[in-house]
């Protein structure tokens, strides 16, 4: 689209749409003055670079838009595009309108039906997808890194975590790389967990990696043999769970078993099957029992 001296796009080859400045390569037409006593003048040549022609005098109930009330500032108002010299309402192309003007008359609306509008040129943010059922000033919600054990469940499930000594000597009877430096706890009280939600992970807590399983083996004595993220428990529709190894280091294995079971292949486990993991450490299942 043509393009006024003054920078300004317009749909008019002739006079531009926003300042009514000519446009390069129109043809200006020029009257000379005459009077009765006088010969007529010659017609005068075309200048170079013309300049732009000077704006009529507005009369003072033209010197504000009749439409939004905004200053005149050329042919046609900023804000609504209303033609001062034709009268009537032109629509001028969004880019032509200053950013300025076009924010103003966006408060300015909003402000007269009571709130912000979110359109072009104001300031107030789409509203989020769910934000409505989020309280004013609150966090959005994001997924837990390792739930804090609670004490409770909502399952009537948990597990007796102790240190098994059978486990233990099946483990050294293998006769693994590091079996000659593992050493069996002299002191390990035995604890039981409550099984919450529908997934819990078993392992060791690592700040560091954000890995804080809902069962933490890294309390002291500390198992060597178990990995950060060892094994998970997925709680099925039926209220039973299944066990699943992920890939852990050393293997898990069930109910004194002595191969372990397959990577990321789901175990059904029900009351008072056990979980060995690590050097020694045996995991009993039990539905109604409570945590002390």
């Amino acid at each position: 689209m043509p393009v006024c001296p003054s920078g300004h796009t317009s749909a008019s080859a002739d006079y531009c749409d926003v300042c009514g400045d000519l446009m390069d390569g129109a043809p200006r037409a020029e009257f000379p003055a005459e009077t009765p006593s006088s010969p007529p003048s010659p017609p005068s040549r075309a200048r170079p670079s013309p300049s732009p022609p000077p704006s009529p005098q507005a009369s003072p109930a033209e010197a504000v838009c009749p439409r939004c009330g905004s200053p005149r500032s050329g042919r046609f108002c900023e804000v609504d595009g209303h033609d001062f010299e034709a009268g009537g309402a032109h629509t001028v192309a969004m880019s032509a309108v200053p950013a300025s003007r076009i924010q103003a008359a966006g408060q300015a609306a909003g402000q007269a039906v009571g709130g912000a509008t979110s359109g072009p040129g104001t300031d107030v943010p789409a509203p989020r997808v769910g934000a409505a059922s989020e309280p004013p000033g609150s966090e959005p919600s994001r997924p837990d890194i390792g739930r804090p054990d609670t004490g409770r469940s909502d399952t009537g499930w948990s597990v007796l975590i102790c240190a098994d000594r059978d486990y233990y000597n099946s483990v050294i009877a293998l006769e693994g790389p590091d079996s000659t430096a593992l050493t069996f706890p002299p002191y390990c009280p035995d604890r039981r967990v409550a099984l919450s939600g529908d997934e819990v992970r078993i392992g060791r807590r690592s700040t560091s990696r954000a890995l804080l399983p809902e069962i933490d083996l890294s309390t002291p004595p500390e198992d060597p043999g178990v990995s950060h993220m060892h094994a998970v428990l997925l709680r099925q529709p039926d209220g039973t769970w299944a066990l699943v190894d992920p890939g852990s280091t050393n293997g898990t294995t069930v109910n004194g078993g002595t191969e372990p079971i397959a990577v990321n292949v789901p175990v059904p486990m029900g009351d008072g099957d056990r979980i060995h993991v690590g050097a020694w450490t045996t995991l009993t299942l039990s539905l109604g029992e409570s945590p002390p």
